[in-house]
């Protein structure tokens, strides 16, 4: 965090300065700031946020004794550390966020970029940090820092000399993009797809389009949108961003996006295709596995254009790129049993992708292995959508259906229905018996896929199978 001192910090949070020791109002602090007590360091500042299963208050304490100097607190706690008393210390932090970011927005060149989507947020994050990061100093988020708490900590890692801030948001409900882009107002808005992931806690597709769409209008007046053209919920917030003077950049493979792929191909080695960017025709192969991924390099490309990044530059660094998060179409296992990871979060469109990879990587004298749990968040239409990825699953040839858990027994009885049947599908209680069961049924030649939303944990039966034939 930049230099700020504690005065400065209780008035931004109109918070009670509560001094200890020698510090005084005066005092100076710059370093991080978190949630967490055992990341403080030297210099920290501590924010005690109550939680549902615990409190923070309660860790004040072990903060102060790992480095902590202050601690942003909703009620005085018995520790000799200074303290800054407020109402809620979530919104503390988000106001602690805005004030560091405007004043290094406004003291040097710093640019923002914002970027949401059902899916591809993370990995897109990851692509455009690795191309801007040989341009100057960058902060990214680290894994999916995107809702209320981690995108204002992200914030916070500015520092005077950062160049480029990159924040992913993520939608808890309607209203919350709005929110935390408003802390900010990005000079770049970058919006993926409008998918189902959550659209059970929104009401339906529509619901999540109006929410994605909060990012445009909360970006600055006069930015950037970079909005995917082949998905027309996202194509439509066009509207918004000329109501509001913005710029319109198009990503996709439609023939008038400004930046758009063809001769998109797929194998164990990555993903190859041709990125077209006015006149020129560029060659792009990525070492991340999957189709679908070629639109989050299309997205990152766009935006790096936009903060003056070639064409060919942004494409010779996206292709050092090996993993683009771990848990995300992660290789692992070795030659003879290879194990692709991707069990992080599941929606009923990065299902159906994950399958499609796998299918197109796997030879002819190889096995495809697609071991599934349950897509959360999807409300009504969940049970509609788990007969959808069972019925593609056999459509796609995929040879053993190994179902995990009660919450995903609909897809594998679809699997079932459509004649994935003796011993091709297969349904098991819970991790444990599924690796009980891979472990005897993997052989030399299977490509397997580990698929499941974040909640299921099926990434950690990833990374088991994944030590199993390392």
């Amino acid at each position: 965090m930049i230099a700020l001192s504690l005065a400065e910090i209780a008035g931004i949070l109109g918070g009670e300065l509560r001094l200890t020791g020698a510090d005084t109002a005066a005092t100076v602090v710059d370093g991080s700031v978190d949630t967490d007590s055992r990341e403080m360091t030297a210099g920290s500042i501590f924010v005690a946020k109550p939680g549902e299963t615990t409190d923070g208050h309660r860790f004040v304490g072990a903060a102060a004794e790992a480095g902590a100097v202050l601690a942003i607190v909703e009620h005085p706690v018995d520790v000799e550390v200074s303290q800054i008393v407020v109402a809620d210390a979530v919104q503390a932090l988000a106001d602690l966020a805005k004030a560091v970011v405007a004043r290094v927005r406004d003291a040097g060149s710093l640019r923002i970029v914002g970027i949401t989507g059902s899916n591809g947020k993370t990995t897109t994050k990851n692509l455009l940090a690795r191309i801007l990061q040989d341009e100057g100093e960058t902060v990214a988020p680290i894994r999916s820092y995107n809702n209320e708490v981690g995108a204002p900590l992200t914030m916070l890692r500015v520092t005077d000399t950062t160049r480029f801030l990159i924040s992913e948001f993520g939608a808890a409900g309607a209203g919350s993009i709005a929110r935390l882009a408003g802390l900010v107002e990005p000079d770049v808005a970058v919006v993926l797809m409008v998918g189902l992931a959550h659209a059970g806690g929104f009401g339906g597709i529509e619901a999540t389009a109006r929410a994605k769409s909060e990012l445009v209008l909360s970006a600055r007046a006069g930015g950037t949108a970079v909005l995917n053209i082949d998905d027309p919920r996202v194509w439509a917030m066009r509207d918004i961003a000329d109501e509001r003077g913005m710029t319109t950049v198009a990503f996709g493979q439609a023939p008038d996006a400004d930046v758009r792929a063809e001769d998109i191909a797929v194998s164990a080695d990555g993903t190859s295709c041709t990125v077209i960017r006015g006149d020129e025709r560029l060659s792009l192969h990525l070492q991340v596995l999957g189709a679908h991924h070629v639109s989050n390099a299309l997205a990152a490309i766009a935006a790096a254009g936009v903060l003056g990044v070639p064409a060919a530059t942004a494409i010779a660094r996206l292709e050092t790129v090996e993993v683009a998060e771990r848990w995300r179409m992660q290789p692992m296992g070795n030659e003879r049993v290879r194990i692709i990871n991707d069990a992080y979060n599941a929606s009923p469109d990065s299902m159906a992708a994950a399958l499609r990879t796998l299918a197109q990587i796997t030879g002819p004298d190889e096995r495809t292995v697609a071991v599934l749990g349950a897509m959360s968040e999807l409300g009504e239409s969940a049970g509609e959508e788990h007969d959808r990825i069972g019925l593609l699953a056999v459509r796609l040839n995929i040879q053993r259906i190994v179902v995990v858990g009660a919450e995903a027994r609909r897809l594998y009885l679809a699997a079932v229905g459509e004649g994935s049947w003796d011993s091709e599908a297969v349904h098991l209680p819970d991790q444990e018996a599924a690796f009980e069961y891979l472990k005897n049924e993997l052989r030399d030649g299977d490509r397997v896929l580990v698929k499941s939303s974040n909640s299921v944990g099926l990434r950690h039966l990833g990374d088991r199978l994944g030590e199993l034939f390392s």
